[in-house]
């Protein structure tokens, strides 16, 4: 146990916001002061606040309430990096490595391990500041449930009711006006959002960006339903998703971004295929950001709050550059050196691809 020589410890949330985050905030700051006697030190705006050095201290008392809560109390950042970090200097806006001033601010601050929470691009950090020498834990954040190392990240169940509402309520205005429905759903390059939302609500059409799309298998899905009398369809469509010989959507651009692509879209685009192809009525709705707010499920909040203790106790245990996961049913670790750049896709193999086609969904192509 170190529990008697780490006294003081950094916590930042990095990358997008996401239902669970303060949850995870709570655990980590009530186990440290509580079972181990630490103080807590939160970084604001993620590896930002590290950078500029603006911190706030994280008491039992403060964490207090927050356990429902969406968003980050400590804000976050999807731009910052320490070692490629956009900053304007004489009027002009490049690009600088602000890693010895980051690690010097950790040196001052007095930080004798860092909590590090967020996807693939926090934990690329992660590891570079590891390899520099600075003690970190990493826990596991996304809705898109892409990272690697962990069965399921925290945000996603919640992401996952919150499309599968969505749809719900679009499937009663697309039966009534006889129209075929796209939801454009988010998860970047993985398909586990719009597979495990497209499952529960029953879409009849599921697009994911692991399986290419076939437009003529599509509209024949949609003109199948419709010569059984069934006059309306919902498609639940990947912003990642593709059809076969073609190109991603993207929707912009960001240059001051590690994650330049911007995805989105391809709603709007399949709509207008469909129409052209088949004349049948067709409609997008791009949930975008819905799916990144509001207040986690009970699941999201009990996993948070699981992988909080856990990033505490591998502190504790001085088990460092690594990050808590879920493997089965238990908490686990993994060298973050394996998480950061990789990610974590549905396998043309899984089980709920064949489970959706045994209830009548389609995948746009023909498996098998």
């Amino acid at each position: 146990m170190l529990s008697n020589r780490v006294k003081r410890v950094g916590v930042l949330t990095g990358g997008g916001d996401c239902p669970g985050l303060n949850a995870v905030i709570r655990a980590v700051t009530k186990s440290l002061t509580n079972r181990y006697g630490m103080e807590v030190i939160g970084i604001e705006d993620g590896f930002l606040g590290l950078i500029e050095n603006r911190t706030v201290p994280l008491t039992y008392d403060a964490v207090s309430g927050i356990l429902q809560r969406g968003g980050t109390i400590l804000g976050t950042s999807n731009k910052a990096d320490p070692f490629h970090q956009l900053v304007e200097k004489d009027g002009k806006i490049h690009y600088e490595d602000c890693s010895k001033k980051t690690l010097r601010n950790i040196e001052n601050l007095a930080l004798q391990a860092l909590i590090c929470i967020g996807g693939d691009g926090t934990m690329t950090v992660a590891t570079e500041l590891a390899e520099r020498g600075v003690p970190i834990v990493g826990v596991p954040k996304t809705i898109d449930n892409d990272l690697y190392g962990t069965d399921i990240t925290f945000g996603h169940d919640t992401a996952v009711s919150i499309a599968a509402e969505a749809m719900d309520r679009i499937h009663t205005t697309a039966q009534s006006h006889h129209r075929v429905m796209i939801v454009e759903i988010m998860g970047r390059y993985a398909g586990w959002l719009a597979l495990h939302s497209g499952l529960a609500s029953g879409a009849d059409i599921i697009l994911i960006p692991e399986l290419d799309y076939e437009i003529d298998i599509v509209c024949e899905k949609v003109w199948e339903r419709s010569r059984k009398g069934r006059r309306f369809s919902i498609i639940a469509v990947a912003e990642g998703a593709k059809p076969k010989g073609g190109e991603l959507v993207v929707s912009r651009i960001v240059k001051d971004s590690p994650e330049k692509i911007r995805l989105g879209g391809v709603g709007i685009k399949l709509a207008n295929d469909i129409e052209d192809r088949t004349g049948l009525e067709t409609r997008a709705t791009v949930l975008g950001h819905l799916q990144r707010g509001g207040t986690p499920t009970a699941f999201d909040r009990i996993l948070a709050t699981r992988y909080g203790v856990g990033a505490a106790d591998l502190i504790a245990n001085g088990q460092f550059d690594r990050m808590v996961a879920l493997q089965g049913r238990d908490i686990v670790s993994v060298p973050v050196t394996e998480v950061g750049g990789r990610s974590r896709k549905v396998p043309l193999d899984s089980p709920l691809l064949s489970i959706a086609e045994a209830v009548g969904s389609s995948l746009g192509v023909k498996l098998g």
